[in-house]
């Protein structure tokens, strides 16, 4: 067991000690698609009627069925870094460095920081704040830079998925997204055998803007900023960037906007980034305008092309946005890697109606009042394991909505509370820390003392609150 600095708070101490045996101990998040797959295979062999050849057509016909929704979540990413990289965002942000004058004061804002911009996407969230925390080191000179680094990541572990990038919402509320078999589900029967769901869609006006969601969303944000403060080491037990060997200078893009030759010229014309903005801006501006209801008008594609249309005004030339992809292209392997798995998974589940008896199973364990939480605290147990983001409710869509009504639970309200667990899975797993880690210097085992100590807090709170406002809901929505 490797030595542990010293700390003023026995939580932080025992999720370093945690930290270091996940590390040890744990394989990489890919893995445990791979053995997913595995179980999935044998159950449908031995639970099923499903022979060795049908097992197989089902995995391989899966397997690209999420090919969409891969590319969807990889821009997610990789617009949401290209936002927040941009020149006038980084100036921005270091103005906003300037505000705190104490250490407590800079973990605070960063906390802060990281949770409101990952509401609006989870991405340009997480680079956002990794970009302030650094500003934050040089301007603070005696901030906990652990605990600095820490707090970026706590939009990802808390907010996230209750906002506009929340992958279990868009997917509900975005056509197209799901396969046919998941729609079926959700849209549910009556009596006479008409939807009870049309088209199995649930908008976002009954999934993320809920006034249940927002309540959620305010005492969360406000509670983990009082955890933080109170958290935060100074004094003799803080360590800074410098303790820590850490470079806070920023490199230089040594990339020139000058042509060197005359087919360059058009790679540096601001006027061709301006026609995209504008043909960008037109389409978001008449989809809200003439949506029944502005959350009806917000789906993955929506948001994506937002975050397109606002790189290339923030980029302004095409020379600038090309070589902002290239830098934040590498951070989607993951998504590519694992995102074909999970699709074969999801229609082994369907096909061979493993999904009827794991609702079966809910619909036991559970009544209307205890549904909510035992979603939230399974979601949240399963993304420990499985670090996905949206694709994992792919997998578990089936049979978590199968089971909502059956049990006549609101069905929007289970797919925020779905998200909210998969949220607090965050602070426990590291997979989803990895793009900003590299950026900030530090590995998982720096940060997740305060990423541990935040969930250890935040879980038995966050049950409580989907308990209490699942009871104001009614069913289907």
């Amino acid at each position: 067991m490797p030595t542990l600095p010293a700390s003023s708070n026995a939580l932080n101490r025992l999720a370093l000690r945690m930290t270091a045996l996940a590390e040890r101990w744990l394989p990489d998040a890919f893995v445990f698609a791979l053995i997913g797959t595995l179980l999935v295979v044998i159950a449908a062999l031995f639970a099923t009627n499903f022979n060795f050849i049908q097992v197989i057509n089902s995995w391989q016909g899966g397997i690209w069925s999420l090919v969409p929704f891969t590319l969807q979540m990889a821009m997610v990413v990789i617009g949401g870094t290209v936002v927040a990289t941009a020149a006038p965002v980084q100036r921005f942000i270091e103005r906003i460095a300037r505000i705190p004058q104490s250490p407590r004061q800079a973990t605070v804002l960063c906390a802060v920081a990281s949770m409101v911009t990952s509401w609006f996407n989870w991405g340009f969230g997480l680079i956002f704040a990794a970009v302030l925390a650094r500003a934050l080191a040089r301007q603070v000179k005696q901030v906990d830079y652990r605990t600095l680094a820490a707090t970026t990541l706590l939009g990802l572990g808390t907010v996230w998925a209750q906002g506009l990038s929340g992958s279990a919402a868009l997917q509900m509320a975005t056509p197209g997204l799901l396969p046919p078999a998941i729609r079926a589900i959700a849209a549910g029967k009556d009596a006479a055998g008409a939807e009870l769901v049309k088209g199995g869609i649930i908008g976002l006006q009954h999934t993320i803007f809920l006034w249940q969601s927002f309540a959620c969303v305010a005492i969360e944000i406000g509670l983990v900023a009082l955890l933080i403060a109170a958290i935060t080491p100074v004094g003799p037990h803080a360590r800074t960037a410098a303790d820590l060997g850490v470079d806070l200078l920023e490199p230089v893009d040594e990339a020139t906007d000058t042509p060197r030759h005359p087919g360059e010229w058009l790679e540096h014309q601001a006027w061709l980034s301006w026609i995209v903005v504008l043909l960008g801006t037109a389409y978001i501006g008449i989809a809200l305008y003439t949506a029944e209801h502005i959350a009806a008008a917000i789906t993955l594609n929506l948001v994506n092309l937002a975050l397109l249309t606002l790189g290339f005004a923030l980029h302004r030339t095409p020379a600038r946005l090309a070589r902002a992809f290239a830098r934040a292209t590498p951070s989607v392997w993951g998504l590519l890697l694992q995102f074909p798995l999970y699709g074969g998974i999801a229609a082994l589940i369907v096909d061979t109606k493993l999904n009827d008896r794991i609702a079966d199973l809910f619909t036991r364990l559970a009544t209307p009042t205890t549904f909510p939480p035992l979603i939230a605290a399974y979601s949240a147990l399963l993304g420990i394991f499985v670090p996905s983001g949206g694709s994992k409710w792919v997998i578990e869509a089936p049979y978590v909505l199968a089971a909502a009504h059956r049990l006549h639970v609101h069905l929007g309200w289970t797919v925020a509370v779905y998200d909210l667990g998969e949220a607090l899975a965050n602070l426990v797993q590291p997979f989803w820390m990895l793009p900003v880690l590299g950026m900030l210097g530090l590995k998982a085992r720096d940060v997740m003392g305060v990423t541990w100590t935040v969930f250890l807090v935040m879980a038995p709170v966050v049950l409580g609150l989907v308990t209490v406002f699942g009871a104001t809901l009614g069913w289907p929505l």
